[in-house]
């Protein structure tokens, strides 16, 4: 009884001793846009609508700023877009604690182009399936670079990459549809539900035709009356088919991921310890 009472005062005067804010929920980060970062008004911004969404203190948090050199090395790639130090604007907070289905809340009044559908369907590309992620920006951003984060911050958790072939499959599937909605005027969320739909089909009958991708996305355009362009079409294929076609590289990516946790799922990554995942959505344009 000494003994635990003695551990007991321990404990006790270690909390006293600790500055408050010291502790951290290894469960909840918030990935911060450089951009963001170095500006406190900005910051305060995106606190406060974690803070109002989440209903998580920020200040308990895990945190990681984003680069624009992290973010570059996915996007050029495809697009040949980069980006500048003063453009890394969007931020996100991941909450690893609800982790029954993956959900993306996207503040619709800052990330302009890219819907919550729309993550979530590039995430699941890359066998991301569970965990609530809140994506905001201190100023309008399209949203469109924000996978960049989100993976770099997955590669730091598990200390296993993503193959390159994964991250451009899933970057490419959000800045095609981000070109689609510029290009198009198409309502954003009838878009994802075709991109979604689409890969559905794909997958279940493991299509990797490509003229065979174009009469589906086809058929699902003409039997919903949305209006894109033959190009669209094309280029929706192509990323559709470049999901498709990776699928072997995210198996493999899952295995060892999940070897790595020692705990796989049936339904994707197993979350039972992982006390990092993904810390991001982030990038301003």
């Amino acid at each position: 009884m000494r003994k635990i009472t003695i551990a007991l005062l321990a404990l006790i005067l270690v909390g006293m001793l600790i500055p408050a804010g010291f502790s951290t929920d290894s469960n909840v980060v918030i990935t911060y846009g450089e951009t963001t970062y170095q500006n406190s008004e900005y910051k305060s911004i995106v606190d406060s609508f974690f803070q109002s969404q989440s209903n998580i203190n920020v200040g308990n948090a895990e945190s990681k700023i984003i680069t624009a050199s992290q973010v570059n090395e996915i996007s050029g790639g495809i697009t040949g877009k980069t980006y500048n130090s003063n453009q890394i604007l969007s931020s996100a907070l991941v909450d690893l604690n609800d982790n029954d289905n993956l959900q993306v809340s996207v503040d619709k009044s800052k990330i302009t182009t890219i819907t919550g559908n729309m993550y979530i369907s590039a995430l699941k590309s890359a066998g991301i399936t569970a965990g609530h992620v809140y994506v905001t920006s201190p100023v309008s951003a399209t949203g469109e670079s924000a996978l960049a984060g989100i993976m770099n911050s997955y590669e730091e958790a598990t200390n296993v990459e993503i193959p390159e072939s994964v991250k451009e499959a899933a970057t490419d599937e959000i800045q095609t549809q981000a070109e689609v909605i510029d290009n198009s005027g198409v309502n954003a969320d009838d878009l994802s539900k075709l991109v979604d739909d689409v890969k559905q089909e794909v997958s279940k009958d493991n299509v990797t035709d490509h003229a065979t991708i174009v009469n589906i996305i086809n058929n699902y355009v003409e039997n919903n009356n949305i209006n894109i362009t033959n190009v669209d079409i094309e280029n929706l294929a192509n990323t559709i088919e470049q999901v498709q076609n990776v699928q072997g590289d995210v198996n493999n990516y899952q295995s060892q991921v999940s070897d790595f946790m020692g705990n796989a799922t049936g339904s994707g990554f197993s979350l039972d310890g992982l006390f990092d995942w993904i810390r991001s959505f982030v990038n301003g344009i």
